[in-house]
């Protein structure tokens, strides 16, 4: 399961699959709570300033090399009584990556890597959700990531942080995190010298369809 104590308290997210979690009886509330059972259930956008997805690999055995994905776009339907009718789909934009360094941003986008001339996005679509037996608050998420016109199936651990009205607007919030080998998409530049393993940290605040 999700490892409790990541960097930050932690992907759709990714699922990106953030906001899969629940059980019991939905209750009407506005407060902030971190019991999933009392998160409204409906139709949620991800906030796109506040979703991303963090990745990192195993640069020569030297270092551990961390960039972004920005500008994630996901719906989420939330069904805290049956979670298991929750559903999340996610874009990602490959070309709004920021590794913090130009000239490997413009790498990236070339055919060793993402091939955004021919595959501008990534996708995510859930298929299934498990919460948790000891732990309501986290549950396990399986849904197709598309990347470079290759489907794989991924699996996501997440974590419902908390939900509640504020700034405006009512909010769910929740961290993932999963773990893909780029060479299962046709991505496999450097090998092995940089990792085939990619760690995937994912946060996303949801706010309600009004």
């Amino acid at each position: 399961m999700l490892n409790r104590r990541l960097l930050v308290r932690s992907t759709v997210a990714g699922a990106l699959a953030l906001g899969l979690l629940g059980g019991g009886v939905v209750v009407a509330q506005s407060a902030l709570t971190q019991n999933p059972a009392e998160v409204r259930a409906g139709a949620y956008a991800l906030d796109s300033g506040h979703g991303k997805i963090t990745w990192s690999v195993n640069h020569l055995g030297f270092s551990t090399y961390y960039g972004q994905f920005v500008n994630v776009k996901a719906d989420l339907t939330i069904d805290p009584a049956n979670p298991s009718a929750s559903a999340l789909t996610a874009t990602i934009p490959l070309t709004d990556v920021a590794p913090n360094d130009d000239r490997l941003k413009a790498h990236l986008q070339t055919a060793d890597f993402f091939d955004t001339a021919n595959h501008p996005t990534a996708t995510f679509v859930s298929r299934s959700v498990t919460v948790d037996a000891d732990d309501a608050n986290e549950a396990t998420v399986v849904g197709d990531l598309t990347l470079r016109g290759v489907t794989r199936p991924v699996t996501i651990e997440v974590q419902f942080n908390q939900a509640g009205t504020a700034m405006g607007a009512y909010k769910a919030g929740f961290d993932g995190e999963a773990t893909i080998k780029r060479s299962e998409f046709g991505i496999n530049y450097a090998l092995p010298a940089v990792s085939d393993e990619v760690k995937l940290h994912i946060e996303g605040e949801f706010n309600i369809a009004e």
